[in-house]
């Protein structure tokens, strides 16, 4: 077949336009994969806006890679995992406080990265009513990571990864602040821990030695108005009888709310994986789960902001503690712990 020569430079004209169209729909295109949460059954409903921040395979990844890159601090020496270990549940491991930049220490003992969906306010004062705000904070404290905003985000887009995966997880490679944080947001938010020998037991594929069972039995009779199943915290502010510490003078959560009766109050951890997580207490003070138990048996100081709930302490007997520290081992979740999903790439 003869064609003329205005119709083959029709027909160029429109393969030129349809490959235009398609690559322009190719580069447009912007796809990512979908990731579920891991949801317990039975737990309670989970507080995270995923609805501003959907959670992606793509932001996972790039908030994987932002949580163990020291680009986020200052000196490169202070990424997030540094204070949030993953072989402590991503808590701080052996340190009464988490250590910083130019070799401060922080005020507090950093808390385990667990299960932060379901949580409404985060640190020990409920200081900050989402994760994204704290993670600027944290990047911008002089005694943390500090660094500045700007900062960060300067270094990661002079990064050869980065703009990619910005563009894989938002659609572009624009690198801000939101972005970064959403994404930071979507790794830790991913951080659930609900496999312990306590929710085997739950679902029905374990069952307690004696030790666990007994000591589950002297939980819910002495600790579980406090740290409520299954979260193993209420979330609540409290003052557990303990004396301020003269050097840090932290008032707990009387500095976001100026109320004097919030004094020396902070908020409830949930003992999820108590074993790995030591130490304890808002600055570290309780070196051993032993020390915590001593503590609420006998040391319970009786202040205008100590809790009711304490005004006798907490009465346990030798046999008692033994059992209790068996159970509380059974809430141990190594599969958290080992994952190398959550590891450093």
């Amino acid at each position: 077949m003869r064609w003329s020569i205005t119709t083959l430079v029709l027909v160029m004209l429109v393969t030129v336009s349809v490959a235009s169209i398609q690559g322009c729909r190719k580069k447009d295109n912007w796809l990512t994969t979908p990731l579920a949460l891991n949801i317990p059954s039975g737990w309670p409903a989970i507080q995270y806006n995923f609805s501003n921040n959907p959670l992606t395979q793509q932001g996972f990844d790039l908030g994987k890679k932002l949580f163990y890159d020291g680009k986020l601090s200052k000196d490169g020496n202070f990424p997030c995992s540094s204070c949030h270990q993953q072989v402590a549940a991503f808590g701080t491991y052996d340190h009464d406080r988490s250590h910083g930049y130019n070799n401060s220490h922080t005020l507090r003992n950093a808390p385990a990265l667990q299960n932060l969906a379901w949580k409404k306010e985060f640190d020990w004062d409920g200081a900050f009513t989402n994760i994204e705000a704290r993670v600027l904070a944290h990047i911008n404290h002089p005694e943390e990571m500090g660094e500045t905003t700007e900062g960060v985000l300067s270094k990661l887009r002079n990064d050869g990864d980065y703009p990619r995966m910005f563009r894989a997880a938002f659609g572009s490679e624009e690198i801000n602040a939101d972005r970064m944080t959403k994404a930071l947001a979507q790794f830790v938010v991913s951080l659930v821990s609900s496999n312990s020998t306590y929710d085997r037991v739950q679902r029905g594929q374990a069952t307690f030695n004696l030790p666990e069972s007994l000591g589950y039995d002297i939980f819910k009779a002495k600790c579980a108005s406090c740290h409520k199943e299954p979260m193993f915290t209420d979330y609540t502010y409290r003052n557990i009888g303990i004396v301020k510490e003269a050097m840090l003078n932290d008032n707990g959560r009387m500095r976001v709310t100026n109320n004097r009766n919030d004094s020396i109050k902070f908020q409830v951890p949930s003992l999820r994986n108590v074993k790995i997580t030591y130490t304890y207490g808002h600055d570290g003070r309780f070196y051993a789960i032993d020390n915590v138990l001593e503590h609420y048996r006998s040391t319970v100081l009786q202040g205008p902001t100590t809790d009711p709930l304490l005004a006798t302490g907490i009465p346990l007997s030798n046999f008692e503690i033994g059992q209790l520290k068996a159970f509380l081992n059974a809430l141990t979740d190594s599969t958290v712990v080992k994952d190398a999903k959550f590891s450093k790439p």
